[in-house]
């Protein structure tokens, strides 16, 4: 479920913002009709604007704390593209492909995610057909949803995609055990070379 993701903070606001809109229907529904059956009667302008202020109430809560924190992305990032301790990176921060890093045995990078393995066509298909499109903006998709972050804006690296689509964070539910290991490596690749190409 999304909601474990969150920080726990996160988790009381929303539950607590959730809990009065639940009452309040709960409420509107069952007990004031009871008490008073023309309910709301001449009250109806008074109850629509309770009504659309506890939806916006409800809107706003999971906009702000629902939201992915922008530092604990960095935090991520860096603590994926870091590895075992080997510092894989240039002076630029990029990091090298494994060939061009000392005591790298295998053809997968520090970060676990395998180079250029992905199929950038096939993850379109992918990245369509599992929702990214309806939560992320991605020109090369044609997509602008707004839930999650503005890849074109946002560039992630390979290791960060590949960890956002296994484990999830925030609003984004993980994909692992959904989608087969080739299909991130395609989503992963199609990222990638979208955003930095």
């Amino acid at each position: 479920m999304v909601v474990f993701a969150l920080a726990r903070s996160h988790e009381i606001a929303i539950a607590a913002m959730g809990a009065i809109f639940i009452a309040f229907a709960l409420v509107s529904s069952f007990v004031l009709p009871r008490r008073n059956p023309n309910f709301p009667n001449r009250h109806v302008g008074l109850y629509v604007v309770g009504t659309l202020v506890l939806f916006a109430a409800m809107l706003t809560t999971i906009l702000v704390f629902g939201a992915e924190d922008e530092a604990g992305v960095e935090a991520g990032a860096a603590a994926t593209s870091s590895g075992a301790g080997e510092d894989t990176s240039d002076d630029t921060g990029i990091d090298k492909k494994p060939e061009e890093s000392a005591g790298t045995q295998s053809t997968e990078s520090t970060a676990g995610v395998s180079e250029a393995t992905g199929d950038a066509a096939a993850g379109k298909k992918v990245f369509e057909s599992a929702g990214c499109t309806g939560c992320h903006t991605l020109e090369a998709a044609g997509s602008s949803g707004n839930v999650g972050p503005n890849l074109d804006q946002a560039k992630p690296d390979r290791a960060l995609i590949h960890l956002r689509v296994t484990k999830g964070k925030g609003p984004m539910p993980p994909f692992q055990g959904q989608l087969s290991d080739k299909q991130i490596a395609d989503v992963v690749e199609f990222v990638y070379s979208s955003t930095h190409g």
